[in-house]
């Protein structure tokens, strides 16, 4: 079989902008250059990966407001966790906020995994990671 490695992952969202300025202001992820397909969207860089982000208004979202760390989910992986931590605060997140308020992250410093893991929702309830994996693992 020939070697395969990811290249993207497409979420769909309701609100472009919305979506790009999560990303955008969270993670600090850069604005790469789109085809002119017929559907509205945006490609964002994550190191050697992409995040492709998909106009949608009909595609398939959670109803679930809660995090739920057993459901689809993608994880971007830093070597400096605390910090993520303090960026999200900084932007309002708070882990003692209500299962279903918009802005709560979960956090678990001591996962089973053997990393630091939290979990958050974007704008469209789509669950994002964040771990401090090692560079190689497992």
């Amino acid at each position: 079989m020939p070697d395969v490695m990811l290249h993207h992952v497409s979420i769909v969202a309701t609100d472009l902008d919305r979506s790009v300025a999560f990303y955008q202001t969270l993670f600090e992820l850069e604005r790469l250059p789109r085809p002119p397909f017929a559907i509205p969207g945006a490609w964002l860089g994550c190191g050697d990966l992409q995040i492709h982000i998909v106009h949608n208004a009909a595609g398939t979202y959670r109803s679930n407001a809660a995090i739920d760390v057993n459901d689809g989910h993608f994880a971007f992986r830093t070597d400096d966790f605390e910090k993520v931590v303090e960026r999200l605060a900084a932007n309002g997140y708070r882990e003692d906020a209500a299962e279903s308020d918009p802005k709560r992250v979960f956090v678990n410093r001591h996962g089973k995994a053997g990393f630091p893991q939290l979990y958050l929702l974007d704008p469209d309830r789509n669950i994002v990671e964040v771990n401090g994996a090692p560079v190689t693992w497992p």
